[in-house]
């Protein structure tokens, strides 16, 4: 499927967001998918999933999650520098900020013609906010690829406590983790579940892929798995296309 890829400069509460916006070619409107990077930004990595998503009729929308600062429109590497840099940004920002940006952009979202329904998901870091833009009601489905910080609160500044705010969840949604995943050990799946369940999510959808590192899905580096990445991305597009 041919795509058209473009920036888009996103009206914020604290400046423009950076948005790249990958779509289909033709006519709309279609299904739009929110989607939120790793700590290390809008990488080409990124980039590659998400023309993916596209490529299967999705309207793909991913802005920095750190538009406003020194790392606005930066794109880390993958090292111990860039992860610092990664980990500085999220420290940065607060949860209440990270919020107003999501509203800013699925108001954007809204406000296009070739948009209908919206989606979200994210990795890692952006796993969490992608938990955390399912709280919006125009958001109909989610889809987490291994989230980081949602046992503990963990995301920016201060602390999220986004599991407790489950129970304002209304659309669907599926969250996928690496069995080999330090960052969200076996205890802390079956916190996340048991607490999403104890919210009364009883109908969330949960992968756990035997042998997935964390970033499994990231396509540089050791950790990457293309056989899970596949049939990740495989459960999440027939996920949100409401099978």
């Amino acid at each position: 499927m041919k795509l058209h890829e473009r920036e888009v400069q996103v009206p914020g509460p604290d400046g423009t967001i950076r948005t790249i916006m990958i779509s289909p070619a033709g006519e709309g409107p279609r299904p739009a998918v929110l989607l939120y990077s790793d700590i290390f930004q809008l990488t080409e990595s990124t980039l590659r999933t998400a023309r993916r998503l596209a490529s299967h009729g999705f309207v793909v929308c991913a802005p920095d999650i750190y538009p406003h600062g020194d790392l606005a429109g930066v794109a880390l590497e993958f090292d111990d520098a860039g992860k610092q840099a990664g980990l500085a940004g999220a420290a940065s920002m607060t949860t209440a900020r990270f919020d107003a940006d999501r509203v800013a952009v699925l108001d954007h979202l809204q406000g296009r013609d070739d948009v209908g329904e919206i989606f979200a998901t994210g990795f890692c870091l952006g796993g969490h906010l992608a938990f955390r833009a399912a709280l919006d009601p125009r958001v109909s489905a989610t889809v987490c690829f291994y989230p980081t910080g949602l046992q503990d609160g963990h995301l920016g500044a201060d602390d999220a406590a986004s599991l407790a705010e489950a129970t304002g969840i209304r659309g669907r949604l599926m969250i996928v983790f690496g069995s080999q995943d330090p960052h969200v050990p076996p205890d802390a799946r079956l916190y996340v579940v048991s607490a999403l369940y104890a919210a009364g999510l009883t109908d969330v959808e949960r992968h756990v892929y035997a042998g997935g590192e964390h970033a499994f899905m990231r396509d540089v580096g050791a950790r990457h798995d293309p056989v899970l990445t596949d049939l990740a991305l495989t459960e999440a597009v027939t996920f949100l296309n409401g099978r």
